[in-house]
């Protein structure tokens, strides 16, 4: 089950809607993920931690099945850019 996302009623300006937009969805994000877990921190990382693990598991296979041109050059990364 999925806590429900509040809408907010307006924004005060348009030119910031993006930024509050985007860390209002962090928050209800990070609220989601323990609530999944029934608030436990621990339990909530674990399982994000083999989400991560999974992923680059998923991501290794494929690229060692996926041919240069298929991907037309690309390569996958393994670590995100820093923000």
């Amino acid at each position: 089950m999925q806590p429900a996302k509040a809408l907010e009623p307006h924004r005060a300006r348009p030119e910031q809607a993006g930024l509050d937009q985007a860390w209002h969805d962090q928050a209800w994000e990070v609220e989601a993920v323990l609530a999944w877990h029934d608030d436990n921190a621990k339990a909530a990382i674990r399982s994000l931690l083999d989400d991560c693990k999974h992923l680059r598991q998923q991501l290794a296979l494929a690229e060692s099945v996926m041919s240069r041109g298929m991907a037309r050059g690309w390569a996958p990364r393994y670590e995100r850019d820093a923000l």
